[in-house]
């Protein structure tokens, strides 16, 4: 397929890679000149603005939006919004609030644009080995942009799939970053439970290996987490600092407009506010794996 791609960060040159990759015609656009030409060495066609991007593909047009949540992405979407025809399409792959994006889609809706938001799972390691999506939309739109999904997906019938209407994608990611937030936390309790016990003397970085093979608590998190430990079992040179990217807040808000009891996630969000006050081994592993699994930066720690 033919596809436009705004934004190319982390994520969004990895999706760019992937795509041109699977035989898709890409064209791209980003603020920052040295993205665009490394997108343009992997074959894509570049563009000078939204306007110009819209000028270079062949409707029904579909442009895949990768920027960050709020006032980025919406200036993105209303200029898309003026310059882009009925009959084309908008996908929203960001970690959006699914109310904007249940609002997007009703104001694109009424131009005669399609909408879809995409809850997009994967990191920096979604280049090689796919990424998760979480799509919502109407289901003609989703059919009809299918191999894009295909082709980001892990494989073309795992990993993705279109999860209701418009905001149900955005939805499903908020809550699948709030389970994660609460399987970092549990992660990181264990280990300094472990650390704390030092009678025995325990090697935690041995026993993060001996969990990833047949334990009940092996998963891709623990993966990363091993390597970490691995790296350096002490974790000397991460400070104990551990940022929350706004999923985490927005599950939070919606468990209890919901009246969902969601103890565990709740706890774990206030855990990242508390490590900003003081230093913890626990908290050392949760930033060490945001690092591994994100690509998200690290803060120092402070020497002597």
């Amino acid at each position: 397929m033919e596809l436009g791609m705004v934004g190319l960060g982390r994520m969004g040159g990895a999706m760019t890679a992937r795509l041109l990759a699977g035989g898709h015609r890409v064209t791209v656009f980003d603020l920052d000149p040295k993205a665009v030409e490394a997108a343009r060495g992997r074959g894509a066609g570049a563009a000078d603005s939204l306007e110009d991007l819209v000028s270079k593909l062949a409707p029904p047009r579909a442009v895949w939006v990768m920027a960050p949540a709020g006032d980025v992405t919406e200036r993105i979407i209303a200029t898309l919004a003026g310059a882009l025809s009925p009959g084309d399409a908008v996908i929203d792959g960001g970690n959006a609030d699914y109310r904007d994006s249940m609002r997007r889609a009703a104001d694109l809706t009424e131009r005669g644009i399609d909408f879809l938001d995409s809850g997009t799972s994967g990191g920096i390691w979604g280049l090689e080995g796919g990424y998760s999506l979480m799509v919502g939309g109407p289901t003609e739109t989703f059919a009809r942009l299918e191999p894009i999904f295909q082709t980001l997906a892990p494989s073309p019938t795992t990993g993705y799939g279109r999860v209701g209407p418009a905001g149900a994608g955005h939805f499903t990611k908020m809550v699948h970053n709030g389970v994660e937030y609460g399987l970092m936390q549990a992660y990181a309790e264990g280990f300094q439970m472990l650390k704390a016990k030092e009678e025995f003397g325990l090697e935690v970085d041995k026993i993060a290996q001996i969990w990833r093979f047949g334990s009940v608590v092996r998963s891709w998190l623990l993966d990363l987490t091993a390597q970490a430990l691995e790296e350096d079992p002490e974790l000397a040179d991460i400070a104990a600092y551990v940022e929350d990217s706004g999923e985490g807040r927005w599950t939070v808000r919606e468990a209890a407009d919901l009246g969902v009891p969601a103890p565990i996630l709740t706890q774990s969000l206030y855990e990242r506010f508390r490590s900003r006050q003081e230093n913890s081994y626990a908290d050392r592993v949760l930033a060490a794996m945001r690092n591994k699994f994100g690509g998200h930066a690290v803060k120092a720690a402070e020497k002597g």
